[in-house]
């Protein structure tokens, strides 16, 4: 047969018998021949038509794969056989195999035993089970950064169980299979379509082992998959998760890192490596830009009369995820040119020295011994495309639309609120210097008037009008302990001390009780035993009394009396003030910041949001119960063990 370049011939088996489709004796005087065998009908059938093969074509280098689907020319199919034949005048084809789990060595061995100053393109096939991909792309990158390479890892019609590779008449479960192309002529050109568009919010990986992600964002990987997608998709990984990947950006490309395995600790392994830190997003398939072809680089370096074949390894999610329409996105290529390829489970690229190991993405490489550089009239831009979309197509081109333009408006709106928060953090931090330098500004004026109180009543006696003062006063002291200590409570360490709760409350009962009685009220105050020892800070404690002895002077009904009482239980103290006061409607609100029932008295709603914030770190327990007869908070202390000196232990 009179050949003068390469020229690649496919052959799709389904249920035919090699040898009525073949005919052998037109390639048994070819000396280079390269087959590739890409098969969805499993491991028997891939064994059967290497041997057939190589029965008929003893010269030739086979290397073969399992799929998820198989691309022959204008055509995409499932649970089939495609078979590609290259025959080469200036190119030497020759294969290799490794063996084992250990994927970055794997890649080294294949680089070692393969790349030569003269090969032109690596063909590498791995099984899609365990070969860590971006690993074994990183060891032969190791070895040589400069030949290209494409390819990917086998598939299993979406079963993720087993999955097989060949090379000659050898068939394996792991490892990886390749063949280099050497030739001092052969063209190489590269491209890629990935059109996978980031949503929501960025999340963090927060711990990951190699491929397999323990953490993301707080949360297991398997949760975090059906908080954003949902029960079905979670439940069904990871054959749902292959449409749905993580995003991440490399060396300045885009890629997609799918989900390949799910692990009965909520851990999932991804196709490929992330790092801990790295800032990730769920994709989803932009239908819009795949059906506007962004393969603008290949077709303009590529789409001369030279161009003999292209090879395309394509994501399984591209074919499940657009059925209806993949058949638009390999139509271009094979009106210029013999197309073959398969859908993996991870595609393989060469970008300006670097390995990538991507997912849902398309790959592609264009491949021509000719020298010739005219240029086709019609390039890619200009070629019919003869199928139509589907009503069901229709939709997802709709919906990807609106996904899209969602995310977009989404984002604006996240930029906006981040702008808004800025400014509120900053009015917030405003806000609290202010009120640290009132506070400390206050402090003097508050001592200078009640210092003049105490010597005025020591000279001329107490009256009237110097009791209403000095009882407003009290109240604007402890409103100033209040806000005193919501400003410097991060910044103080409060030191614990044994204080005795009895001493305690009755000295503040003491210190309030010209307020009750203004009030018309009365502080009855009881105590089982004398003496009460709590651990406690006692700034935390006088901000927990005062509070809610200011609060019962100002809320209990004129003439009733405020009862505080004082009651041991087993290795416990409870604290318990009660009143005759009108009924809280909304127990469940009274501790919330500035939340007051009673709009009409006076004060911030600050007080008792910040007895509550001061037991939960004290872990003091908070009871409310509120009727048309009483009102009582009661306040449970844990007990330390105290001994009171005396003179005959001293």
């Amino acid at each position: 047969m009179l050949q003068l370049f390469m020229q690649t011939y496919n052959y799709s088996l389904e249920n035919t018998d090699i040898n009525q489709i073949i005919n052998f004796k037109k390639f048994e005087n070819e000396e280079n021949i390269l087959v590739q065998i890409f098969c969805g009908q499993g491991k028997e059938i891939l064994k059967k038509s290497i041997d057939t093969l190589l029965e008929n074509l003893p010269q030739a280098i086979c290397i073969g794969t399992t799929t998820d689907g198989e691309i022959i020319n204008q055509k995409a199919s499932t649970f089939s056989t495609v078979i590609s034949l290259s025959t080469f005048e200036n190119t030497t084809v020759k294969t290799t195999y490794v063996q084992g789990n250990d994927s970055y060595n794997n890649g080294i061995n294949i680089a070692k035993e393969l790349i030569t100053s003269k090969t032109k393109l690596l063909i590498l096939f791995t099984d899609g089970s365990t070969t860590n991909g971006e690993e074994f792309l990183k060891g032969i990158e190791s070895f040589d950064n400069k030949v290209m390479i494409c390819g990917g890892m086998a598939g299993d019609n979406a079963n993720f169980t087993q999955t097989y590779i060949a090379s000659g008449n050898k068939i394996f479960n792991d490892g990886a299979v390749a063949v280099a192309l050497d030739s001092k002529i052969l063209k190489i050109h590269n491209d890629y379509s990935f059109n996978w568009s980031p949503i929501g919010v960025e999340h963090t990986i927060d711990e990951i082992q190699d491929n397999r992600v323990i953490k993301i964002s707080g949360m297991r990987p398997l949760d975090f998959y059906e908080k954003y997608l949902g029960e079905y998709v979670a439940k069904s990984l990871p054959a749902t998760g292959i449409e749905f990947p993580l995003i991440v950006e490399r060396n300045g490309i885009q890629m997609a890192r799918a989900v390949i395995a799910k692990h009965n600790d909520g851990t999932l392994s991804f196709a490929g490596n992330l790092t801990q830190g790295d800032r990730v997003k769920l994709g989803f398939g932009n239908v819009e830009m795949i059906m506007n072809n962004t393969f603008k680089y290949i077709f303009k370096t590529c789409n001369k009369k030279n161009t003999e074949s292209f090879f395309i390894y394509s994501c399984m999610a591209r074919r499940r995820y657009m059925p209806d329409i993949i058949n638009l996105e390999i139509e271009p290529f094979a009106k210029i040119s013999t197309t073959t390829g398969f859908f993996t489970y991870g595609e393989f690229f060469h970008n300006k020295g670097h390995n990538e190991l991507l997912n849902q993405t398309l790959t592609v490489v264009a491949l021509s011994e000719s020298s010739n550089n005219t240029t086709v009239t019609n390039n890619h831009t200009n070629i019919k495309q003869t199928n139509t979309m589907s009503d069901h197509s229709r939709s997802i081109q709709a919906l990807t639309h609106l996904i899209q333009k969602s995310s977009i408006d989404y984002k604006k709106q996240s930029h906006k609120l981040e702008v808004e928060k800025i400014y509120s953090q900053n009015l917030m931090t405003a806000q609290k210097n202010f009120l640290k330098h009132a506070v400390h500004e206050t402090n003097t004026p508050l001592s200078v008037i009640m210092s003049n109180i105490e010597l005025f009543e020591m000279e001329h006696g107490k009256n009237k009008y110097l009791s209403n003062i000095e009882a407003a006063m009290k109240n604007i002291f402890s409103i100033y302990d209040d806000l005193s200590y919501l400003v410097r409570k991060d910044q103080l360490v409060y030191r614990i001390q044994n204080i005795d709760l009895v001493d305690f409350i009755r000295c503040r009962i003491e210190f309030f009780t010209q307020n009750a009685f203004l009030a018309k009220s009365k502080f009855v105050f009881k105590s089982d035993t004398p003496h009460m020892m709590v651990s406690f800070n006692e700034t935390k404690l006088q901000r927990i009394i005062d509070n809610n002895l200011t609060n019962a002077i100002k809320y209990t009904l004129e003439n009733q009396d405020i009862f505080i009482t004082l009651k041991k239980v087993p290795r416990k103290y409870k604290f318990i003030i009660s009143s005759h006061s009108s009924v809280i409607q909304y127990p469940q609100k009274i501790f919330e910041e500035y939340y007051r029932e009673e709009k009409s008295q006076e004060g911030f709603g600050l007080g008792l949001n910040l007895v509550k914030r001061i037991c939960d770190e004290e872990e003091v327990n908070i009871q409310l119960e509120s009727n048309e007869h009483f009102t009582t908070f009661t306040y449970t202390f844990k007990e330390i063990e105290y001994k009171r000196k005396t003179k005959e232990n001293p």
